[in-house]
């Protein structure tokens, strides 16, 4: 069987925006992932990266798709929390 993967990386200006990114997007973790795709998330200081492998190039699109709807919802609503701390 062939897979395909893709890494994502995210890079952020403080940790803890990060951190909150990582640790939000984190839950979905085994939820969204099926037969046909698999996500790893690991977070090093201010990087976030996803390692998404798929079995095949729609399901690798699908599930990037996905991932990276969750990171700017997740980035959105960290704006606003530190927004709302200013």
């Amino acid at each position: 069987m062939t897979t395909h993967g893709v890494s994502l990386e995210f890079e952020y200006d403080r940790p803890s925006t990060a951190r909150i990114v990582a640790e939000s997007i984190a839950r979905e973790i085994g939820e969204i992932d099926d037969d046909r795709s698999r996500t790893i998330i690991d977070r090093d200081g201010t990087l976030v990266r996803l390692e998404i492998d798929a079995n095949d190039l729609v399901a690798l699109r699908a599930a990037a798709n996905t991932w990276l709807s969750l990171v700017d919802v997740a980035e959105r609503t960290a704006d606003v929390g530190a927004a709302a701390l200013e």
